[in-house]
């Protein structure tokens, strides 16, 4: 049995991918998916701290996020 240590629940991942019109999606494209959207949130989340920081703050606002958003891409 693998034990997986993801933040993501793997149910909505799949819903995802068929609402963006896949009609038959595979676990593996679920786990792919998953591990891309976990890596990219980590990404996003560490520089949005380090945008709180700059400003003083400790909480991370969603205006960080919105803005390391558009540096990460």
């Amino acid at each position: 049995m693998v034990i997986n240590m993801s933040e993501l629940p793997i149910a909505p991942i799949g819903r995802i991918i068929k609402n963006a019109g896949g009609l038959r999606v595979g676990e593996d494209s679920e786990e792919a998916l998953r591990q891309i959207l976990e890596q990219y949130g980590d990404d996003i989340s560490r520089q949005a701290l380090l945008l709180a920081k700059h400003a003083g703050r400790v909480t991370v606002k969603a205006s960080d996020i919105e803005l390391a958003v558009k540096e990460i891409e």
